[in-house]
């Protein structure tokens, strides 16, 4: 580091003089006391040549410049007291010749030259970010962040300076080391060099501070801002995180108990809140993350200003990540105005989050679909394109201005503008659609409910769908019946095994003779249904299988009146129990085969 900086003061020194600029004094501030650093110079400018004088050039090391997040110049007229902003001036990279090539240079444009003499004051403020070097680079739970500032006790400028001071504001009045050069002052927290006179162009004397700084160094890797207007009266501010701590690395384990004991002892470089500055009258406040709500937030304010406290759901040490979203509502008449027939929106840039640094900001403004003529105006440079998107009810979707911008610092939270033209009659356009919709929905339903869907009585389909139906009536008719005639069956075998228990032949005759004349009655009925599936073309291939079932059931009758008639024949005869099994032993044999084969054909014909 040491060798860089003296390459860098060799390359400055051998530079030569750009004009005849004087800078008569220059104060410098250094404020230290977060992540961003701000350096605010106070430039009084003298022309001592002869020839007029348009610009100033400000110089910065390429390592710093490669940093530079933000730069504005002010002009002022006055001394003292009356000292008054005559307004900004604007501040261009420029590449002018015969300048190091380790420098970069901007030029601020005056609104008048200057002539011999002649003289202004100038305020300029760089901020910059990623210039706090953490050293060491890893730390544990329980140790202090340190961090490195690497600057130039002399102004570098290309201009001779007469007189100029530089005081360093830090964070904390705890320094472990800096550069002690001719005229260097502690008080407290602030470090003061100079004053120093009659510096040469492209005076550099480098200096570097080593100090404590346990600030949050929160660092949005990605920022996604989604503001999408609704002229129904609402503007809906989204915001995604994907934050990082970039301070000094954590290392060794992480014991949650010591820093709940002793949270600023053993987490002094962690953070774990942050604080969001809201626009007054901002409502619907949410704060979540990918698993949800996340209740440890808190949100206060009056009509003025509304803040909101952010806690993460852990505490933040060095190279730790979180990623969340918040999300608000504001009153579209605070921030969408008409002007000659065209639409603006007037809304802040950058985040609200205090002293966040953006690596990568998206700033997404969703129009109104028919939104037309759009174009936009901020007041720094950034990239811009269009998108659409689509939502509730849209039909060629939303127009989105996209703009993006890289190392973004709190002061580039300033106002920018959307333009666009829109025709009132377009708001009505989602409403119509709503109530078309419905309207042709309570039609479509009134007419089903009015409509004759069948198929015409006449057709070849429907008849066919009718014999069908009687097919299967008829089926189950017969299916009935034969249920009705196996359950006779069941009262004959019953009626034998009484006989057994108790002798009776005559109670078994009579069995016997009830059931032959219901299973009379039972064929009778049999007949005409028969007929009529014997007839039917629809029941072709069904009939068989009722066919083969009448007739098993006939031939399980038979074998049943076989039996029975046996068994009291044996019972007159007085005959043994082994004798009567001998007899019958055939026919129940059988009659088992039949009544299995005659329920599988039942079971059949249930399923059609």
């Amino acid at each position: 580091m040491r060798f860089d900086l003296f390459l860098f003061t060799l390359a400055i020194l051998s530079s030569p003089v750009l004009s005849d600029l004087v800078l008569p004094k220059v104060e410098r501030r250094i404020d230290l006391t977060s992540q961003v650093v701000r350096i605010t110079t106070s430039l009084k400018v003298e022309n001592t040549g002869s020839d007029l004088v348009s610009e100033v050039l400000l110089t910065f090391p390429d390592r710093q410049a490669n940093n530079l997040a933000y730069s504005t110049a002010t002009l002022y007229e006055g001394k003292g007291k009356a000292k008054a902003s005559a307004g900004s001036l604007p501040v261009e990279l420029v590449h002018p010749k015969d300048m190091p090539p380790s420098l970069t240079v901007y030029s601020v444009s005056l609104p008048k030259a200057l002539g011999k003499g002649e003289g202004l004051m100038l305020d300029v403020l760089a901020v910059f970010t990623h210039a706090l070097q953490p050293f060491p680079e890893k730390i544990t739970q329980a140790d202090i962040q340190l961090v490195l500032f690497q600057e130039s006790a002399h102004y570098l400028s290309p201009y001779a300076v007469k007189a100029q001071s530089l005081t360093v504001k830090l964070p904390d009045a705890r320094i472990e080391s800096y550069t002690r050069l001719e005229n260097t002052k502690v008080h407290g927290s602030e470090i003061k060099y100079g004053p120093y006179e009659n510096l040469p162009p492209f005076s550099y004397s480098p200096v570097v501070i080593h100090f404590e700084s346990n600030q949050p160094f929160a660092v949005a890797k990605e920022l996604v801002r989604e503001i999408e207007i609704s002229h129904w009266g609402n503007v809906q501010v989204t915001e995604h995180y994907n934050l990082v701590h970039d301070g000094a690395q954590s290392k060794g384990e992480f014991s949650r108990l010591d820093y709940q004991a002793r949270p600023y002892v053993r987490g002094a470089s962690a953070f774990r809140r942050l604080v969001a500055k809201l626009p007054p009258r901002a409502h619907s406040v949410y704060y979540r993350d990918e698993i949800g709500n996340i209740s440890t937030s808190s949100l206060w304010g009056d009509s003025k200003k509304m803040e909101m406290e952010i806690e993460p759901r852990y505490p933040m040490f060095g190279g730790w990540k979180t990623a969340f979203t918040i999300g608000y509502g504001l009153p579209l008449r605070d921030f969408l105005f008409e002007l000659n027939g065209e639409r603006f929106l007037n809304i802040s840039f950058g985040s609200p989050v205090n002293e966040l640094v953006i690596d990568a900001l998206f700033v997404k403004v969703v129009l109104p679909e028919g939104s037309r003529e759009i174009s936009v105006s901020v007041p720094f440079p950034v990239k811009q394109r269009q998108e659409t998107k689509f939502s509730h009810l849209d039909v060629v979707g939303r127009p989105v201005v996209v703009l993006e911008k890289n190392n973004v610092v709190p002061e580039h939270n300033e106002h920018f503008q959307v333009y666009y033209k829109f025709s009132s009659l377009s708001m009505l356009m989602e409403p119509l659609m709503l109530i078309s919709g419905f309207f042709f929905l309570f039609v479509a339903c009134i007419a089903y409910m009015h409509a004759d869907l069948s198929i015409s009585k006449s057709s070849a389909s429907y008849l066919s769908k009718l014999q069908w139906e009687e097919v299967q009536a008829t089926v189950q008719q017969v299916h009935n019946i034969i249920s009705r005639c196996l359950a006779m069956h069941d009262k004959l075998e019953a009626s034998l095994r009484d006989l057994s228990r108790t002798g009776d032949i005559q109670a078994c005759k009579a069995t016997r003779k009830s059931v032959d004349s219901l299973l009379k009655e039972l064929s009778k009925e049999l007949k005409p249904l028969i007929a009529f599936l014997q007839s039917s073309f629809q029941a072709a291939q069904i009939f068989p299988k009722v066919e083969e079932l009448i007739a098993k059931e006939r031939d399980l009758q038979e074998r049943l009146m076989a039996k029975h008639s046996t068994v009291v024949d044996c019972y007159e005869k007085k005959l043994g129990g082994r004798e009567i099994e001998n007899r019958i032993a055939s026919h129940h044999q059988k009659i088992s085969i039949l009544r299995q084969e005659i329920d599988d054909l039942m079971e059949f014909i249930d399923e059609i």
